[in-house]
């Protein structure tokens, strides 16, 4: 189903234009800065566990504070959560610059940095989430998570690449950048509108602290669609051995690298695009599910590929069929969630998939330390392949799921 004015509704909607330039400019800053990172480790060290270390830094904070962000985000006013988090992660950013410019800046340093940034994108992830419901009306839910995930894909294009060229006058200016870029999200996230409706009241206890995993836990659809993304990025993910294929493999400088991180969304936002036109109404599940074979296998061939343009093109699959299940289990996470639970809800499954990409940075490092980059991109390939088949079998009436929306108001 087609409907090509809805898009111009969402553009004409001024707090969620509000909210897609700001995700556009602090995911946009955190690429940019992301791409400084990996090099300048890469650099320091030369060691591939490094650049996994710099996943699993990040990656600790999620599960640690899964809980926490969820009651915060219920229970505080989400624009605000949003703001401080940019503040942070400016303050970050002009740690690095300064670090840089100076040459205090070291390994451990940097790690140290990544950790309080790993803090502030546990809250801010899925305060985002939880904030698109609240800027449009129900009926334009479905293409404002697509629309959201083109905010995404498009910064995540853009930042990797002009971090690259960024690169190019050293790393202070990378980071200056970033810095000033957090600061303009900070003040776009004050501009959009307040949240009225009713939070959470009542006293925190055990249970109230884990509903978001209860609430899923007894929805299987739900289950199976973000256990399946934890799983199949955990194995199949790429990006923190892409330094290792840039100089090694293809042999090329910073700037390929930056085509190689944004390759992926390159893919990403232009599904993304065409997800915001058009309503997913039939056959949701087995399309998640085929697609997410298709991100698996273009993960082998990218992990055999020697040429640059094979491996841009395979990065630019992978991104694709990624992006179509983030859509679907985005838009049925949020319009099977009440609004007072979206927030635990969303902590968690923002836990998931943090933890799907930053746990997958850090096994990919060590099994390339072990064995090798190709193997370790090869195995994780595979491994997502086997994740597909075994979900099948185990979640079978997420296959059957014609539409994202549930077809009952209970969901």
């Amino acid at each position: 189903m087609i409907d090509a004015a809805a898009p111009l509704v969402l553009k004409r909607h001024k707090p969620f234009a509000l909210f897609w330039v700001m995700r556009v400019a602090t995911t946009g800053a955190y690429f940019i800065q992301s791409v400084a990172i990996g090099w300048q480790i890469y650099d320091m060290t030369g060691s591939p566990l490094d650049l996994g270390l710099v996943g699993l830094v990040q990656f600790v904070p999620l599960v640690l504070l899964a809980v926490l962000v969820g009651q915060i985000i219920d229970r505080c006013d989400r624009r605000a959560v949003a703001r401080v988090c940019q503040i942070v992660k400016a303050v970050c950013a002009l740690a690095l610059a300064l670090g840089s410019a100076h040459g205090w800046l070291g390994r451990d340093q940097i790690f140290a940095i990544l950790l309080v940034v790993g803090t502030a994108r546990a809250f801010e992830t899925p305060t985002l989430h939880a904030l698109v419901p609240s800027l449009v009306p129900s009926r334009l839910l479905p293409r404002a998570v697509a629309a959201s995930a083109t905010a995404n894909q498009t910064a995540t294009i853009c930042g990797p690449a002009l971090g690259g060229l960024l690169y190019a006058f050293g790393p202070t200016v990378v980071y200056a950048t970033c810095t000033a870029v957090f600061v303009a999200a900070s003040v776009l996230a004050s501009l959009l509108p307040r949240d009225d409706r009713p939070r959470e009241k009542k006293p925190v206890t055990l249970a109230n602290l884990f509903a978001g995993f209860s609430y899923i836990r007894h929805h299987p659809i739900l289950l199976g669609a973000i256990s399946l993304d934890l799983f199949v990025v955990m194995l199949g993910g790429v990006t923190a051995l892409l330094p290792i294929y840039a100089r090694d493999v293809l042999h090329t400088g910073p700037w390929g690298l930056g085509l190689l991180r944004s390759a992926p969304a390159v893919g990403a936002l232009t599904m993304s695009v065409v997800l915001a036109h058009a309503s997913i109404e039939q056959r949701a599940g087995r399309l998640m599910f085929a697609t997410t074979a298709v991100f698996g296998l273009a993960i082998v061939v990218f992990a055999l590929s020697t040429s640059l343009p094979l491996s841009i093109a395979m990065l630019a699959v992978y991104g694709a069929t990624d992006a179509i299940s983030v859509v679907i289990r985005m838009a049925m996470v949020q319009t099977r969630t009440p609004h007072d639970m979206l927030g635990r809800v969303m902590a968690v499954n923002s836990m998931c998939t943090g933890t799907s990409g930053t746990l997958g940075e850090f096994r990919s490092g060590v099994v390339a330390a072990a064995f090798g980059s190709v193997t370790a991109v090869v195995l994780g390939g595979l491994g997502a392949l086997l994740v597909v088949a075994l979900w099948v079998r185990l979640f079978p009436d997420l296959a059957h799921i014609k539409s994202v929306a549930p077809e009952h108001p209970d969901g």
